[in-house]
């Protein structure tokens, strides 16, 4: 049970800090750089699933934005740790020298991808954009989202040790050498 109880939160962490960190990038690029509001910010985010007319709903539907936001914040991080419990790889690279930043550096921009060209277009039935603001969210997905999952997830309590969370539901195979390991 305790395993289970640090995996939960271990998620609960990935899924606060992503929604928190990469809603405070949105809100900046909204207020600061686009000249718009937070509120329309995730009133946009909320008109993907209400439509146009979240944008006259006022806080209500900007409330509802927030919600979907740490709701898809969430989601990805879900998405991670199912990655990361039946990947070797994923774990090997995490392991490694810098390797969360290697692992957020693919995985942030993989799910900004994923939802400007395939959820939120399937969503609102318009195809993407890809212009700036496009590739600013991209590269921003690195450090505000892939980060915070990549970090909350996967660092090194949750990977290695016998009494690691992943290690209890998935222990190393044992090691067979090889022929030419056993000529030596």
């Amino acid at each position: 049970m305790s395993v289970m109880r640090g995996i939960l939160s271990r998620l609960v962490c990935a899924g606060i800090l992503t929604g928190l960190v990469d809603g405070l990038f949105a809100s900046v690029l909204s207020v600061v750089f686009y000249h718009s509001t937070v509120t329309r910010l995730f009133q946009g985010v909320a008109s993907t699933l209400l439509g146009l007319e979240a944008f006259a709903a006022g806080s209500r539907a900007a409330l509802v934005g927030v919600v979907m936001h740490f709701g898809v914040a969430f989601g990805w991080s879900a998405v991670f740790l199912f990655v990361l419990m039946r990947s070797s790889w994923i774990r090997r690279v995490l392991a490694s020298r810098h390797g969360v930043a290697k692992v957020a550096s693919l995985y942030g921009p993989f799910v900004w991808i994923v939802m400007s060209l395939a959820v939120i277009p399937l969503l609102t039935h318009r195809p993407p954009v890809i212009g700036v603001r496009w590739w600013i969210q991209f590269f921003g997905h690195f450090p505000f989202v892939g980060v915070p999952i990549v970090a909350c997830l996967g660092t090194s309590s949750l990977l290695h040790g016998s009494g690691s969370p992943l290690a209890a539901i998935f222990p190393r195979a044992p090691h067979h050498s090889t022929p030419r390991e056993n000529e030596k």
